[in-house]
């Protein structure tokens, strides 16, 4: 892992963008019950918001996993097979599958897709889908066996010739696959590690580039960002974004927008956060009872009908780009949106805020060798 110096770099790099697919082609997804969601992608749909976020200069896509949705790297490949440029992040659970099955699962879309492909790992949020797919293991124990399957998945990256490991939950003897990750600036994919826990936080700094983790006010994560310092270990925030003309506009759709859905989907969510164990998604939903704005521009409103990534930046491009800044400061380097609607959102942070974005990074970095040789 990386020392504080290394965390001062990656503190003046330009700040990523990723985007979710988890509402592509179907809008209000995330205001529906799981059971009620189908999990038949509609292929075409999936590829012209791919083309899309290529077209708006997105690094990568969330393929998520659920039972309600198509196998995340299954998914991945395919759209792979349609696109050029885009990655895929692709989400995983220990527990589903052998290691050595993932690892040459992953090396294998990434040798036909240029290296491509991402991970995202997260150790599950409702124990009933859980045990859905054969697992019975409680929050702590999901994130004990996720540690021994990133420990095993990374051994194999680092193309150690035999594999052998004996555990808790996985025992490997002599394991060996002849198909290495291909790609031309990596030797291993990038791991995304998701989870508020402290068990996730844990689990990120030993094993992970990146910790994604949900919404809170910049102070508290500010705290978090000086407490992964010295292992260089960066943070992201999974979160919406509503952007208009005008922060009036904007704050006006983005009420419109929850009361028009009704009290349906606050149902199902009251539903899920009783049946789920996630720190993440328990934590937000309790801070949104708290918290209608964390800040002038972070809105927690639409957290009870559409779900924990729902907390959003809402305003004009100015006020977007201004708390996509503050959350830089506070030791955010990237992001995962969803965008109310999508495309739409995409198209507009490509075109109106991203270029703010950049401005500000650039001010900011000009300032700081300012006051350096001050």
């Amino acid at each position: 892992m990386m020392g504080f110096s290394a965390m001062t770099e990656i503190a003046t790099r330009p700040l990523r963008f990723h985007w979710s697919m988890s509402s592509a082609g179907e809008q209000q997804r995330a205001t529906k019950s799981r059971s009620a969601v189908t999990g038949v992608p509609d292929l075409d749909a999936l590829t012209a918001f791919c083309r899309h976020a290529e077209g708006c200069g997105i690094e990568s896509l969330l393929t998520a996993f659920g039972f309600h949705r198509p196998d995340p790297l299954t998914l991945a490949a395919a759209l792979a097979m349609r696109t050029s440029r885009i990655k895929f992040m692709v989400a995983v659970r220990s527990g589903v599958c052998s290691p050595t099955l993932f690892v040459q699962q992953v090396n294998t879309v990434a040798a036909v897709s240029g290296g491509r492909i991402c991970i995202n790992v997260v150790a599950g949020h409702t124990p009933a889908e859980q045990r859905g797919y054969g697992d019975f293991l409680d929050h702590d124990g999901r994130y004990e066996r996720t540690d021994e399957f990133l420990t095993i998945c990374r051994s194999f990256w680092r193309r150690e010739p035999l594999i052998s490991f004996e555990g808790s939950h996985y025992r490997i003897e002599n394991g060996r696959l002849n198909l290495p990750f291909l790609d031309h600036e990596r030797s291993t994919p990038e791991i995304f590690l998701g989870g508020n826990s402290d068990e996730a936080e844990r689990l990120a700094v030993k094993h992970a580039d990146c910790w994604w983790r949900l919404p809170d006010r910049p102070e508290v994560l500010a705290a978090k960002s000086r407490a992964l310092a010295a292992s260089g270990t960066e943070i992201g925030l999974l979160m919406s974004i509503c952007v208009r003309p005008t922060r009036e506009e904007a704050v006006r759709d983005a009420y419109a927008m929850v009361a028009d859905l009704g009290e349906t989907p606050r149902t199902a969510h009251r539903d899920f956060r009783q049946r789920s164990d996630s720190v993440a998604f328990r934590s937000t939903y309790d801070l949104a009872d708290r918290f209608d704005w964390l800040t002038p521009y972070m809105w927690t409103g639409a957290v009870a009908t559409m779900g924990a990534p729902a907390v959003a930046l809402v305003g004009s491009p100015e006020d977007v780009a201004e708390g996509i800044l503050d959350l830089k400061h506070a030791g955010v380097s990237q992001f995962l949106f969803i965008g109310w609607p999508d495309l739409d959102q995409m198209t507009t942070f490509h075109r109106d805020v991203l270029p703010l974005v950049r401005e500000l990074e650039c001010r900011g970095e000009r300032e700081q060798r300012k006051g350096e040789t001050a």
